[in-house]
């Protein structure tokens, strides 16, 4: 079943039907969180809330553009009120995506060398402003498109360049200190 028939029988009253829209997206708006906040303790907690304000936010829904892009935007909106009201950045412990294992094309001394730094890769993105890290997440590890990070963000095309560009910019001077 497409997104939009889904979204039209739940809007016709087949609540059922939404269940199909939390078990497609459910992965990808923790996956989102995690990226953008780290917390491995809040991401179930997160990805409810997002679930749970895109149902009463489905009416507005248009279809002018994917419902992935209308879930990542609230996912956006729920994890920056998270942080803002937490005063939270990314978690430097959150180690759950690296190997643990060496890969075979590196020795245990280079495995530790790559995980230190993801480590330190981790830690800048979280010292990055909210907007900026939400611009290179969803561009960097998401690849979305410049005009997919505009439709999520609900901003301008140039401003997601200038922020991909500051985030750049700034990363880079986090890592070189």
């Amino acid at each position: 079943m497409e997104d939009k028939e889904i979204v039209e029988a739940v809007l016709a009253g087949d609540t059922q039907k939404y269940a199909v829209i939390v078990e497609r997206y459910q992965q990808i708006v923790a996956n989102l969180t995690y990226k953008l906040c780290g917390n491995r303790l809040e991401i179930d907690e997160v990805t409810q809330q997002v679930f749970v304000e895109l149902y009463t936010a489905l009416p507005r829904f248009r279809f002018d553009s994917k419902l992935s892009s209308f879930i990542y935007r609230i996912t956006v909106n729920v994890v920056s009120k998270m942080l803002k009201k937490a005063k939270r950045f990314i978690s430097t412990d959150a180690r759950e995506d690296l190997p643990e294992q060496p890969s075979d094309d590196r020795n245990a001394q280079q495995q530790m060398i790559y995980n230190e730094q993801m480590e330190e890769l981790r830690s800048a993105i979280g010292r990055l402003k909210d907007e900026q890290r939400t611009a290179l997440v969803l561009y960097a590890f998401e690849n979305f498109s410049y005009q997919d990070i505009a439709d999520v963000m609900q901003c301008t095309l140039s401003k997601v360049e200038s922020l991909i560009f500051r985030a750049k910019k700034n990363l880079a001077k986090e890592i070189r200190q």
